[in-house]
């Protein structure tokens, strides 16, 4: 699983390339700012009010240091020590902005509306499958898949319900642990999931897949060594 929010650089936070002028970082400032303020349309079911905070935080930390010259400057030299950014003269061009996590752009009226949720909840109370993979001590994203598919939902609707972007939402289906989100994110992510499919208890539900998330990490990296 990748880096927790606290542990990304600032221009992870950010959302931007190392070579980014200071008008993309004030942008970027703005959309992030937009993305987690308290009541955000966007993320308002991902996150604790506590895990916001946190991340707002480490959002102005990140902007105020980027958009300073000097401190900037220093940032970038201590990145370079770690390991973690090329000299500039050894940087290869950037071509592309990186993506954000959330889908904030998608056209509503392109996707297929989501199921009734009583009809929902009704497959759900009539699913012998849905019931036994929801009393389950360990939750994989090939059960999340499966309950999906159980209730004839597809990717796409979760996708367009939640703003969450379909590749996320593949990885954590198709458990590719290197490729999942950090894990604040994940965390949020696979709540929303839940709740709008309605499987309920949605809380506990993700606390047992993170919990299986981390040990098939731990597997991972043992694996490796």
């Amino acid at each position: 699983m990748r880096k927790s929010f606290a542990e990304l650089n600032y221009y992870e936070m950010l959302d931007i390339r190392p070579g980014a002028a200071a008008f993309e970082i004030r942008q970027a400032y703005g959309a992030a700012l937009q993305i987690y303020q308290p009541g955000s349309l966007v993320s308002h079911s991902f996150f604790t009010d506590a895990e916001r905070q946190e991340i707002l935080s480490l959002i102005e930390k990140a902007y105020r240091t980027l958009i300073n010259e000097q401190t900037r400057k220093e940032y970038d030299e201590e990145l370079i020590g770690r390991g973690e950014l090329l000299p500039k003269e050894e940087a290869a061009p950037v071509l592309k902005k990186p993506v954000s996590i959330f889908d904030i752009s998608r056209n509503a009226s392109a996707r297929p509306a989501l199921m009734n949720n009583e009809d929902i909840k009704s497959k759900i109370g009539q699913s012998q499958l849905i019931g036994s993979i929801l009393a389950q001590d360990e939750i994989r994203g090939a059960d999340l898949k499966a309950m999906r598919t159980e209730l004839g939902v597809l990717i796409d609707q979760i996708a367009q319900e939640t703003k969450i972007r379909n590749d996320h939402l593949k990885s954590i289906e198709e458990d590719r642990v290197a490729h999942l989100p950090a894990a604040v994110f994940l965390k949020g992510f696979v709540r929303s999931y839940l709740k709008c499919l309605c499987l309920e208890p949605a809380d506990e539900v993700t606390a047992r897949y993170m919990a299986t998330v981390a040990r098939l990490s731990r597997d991972q990296k043992a694996e490796s060594i």
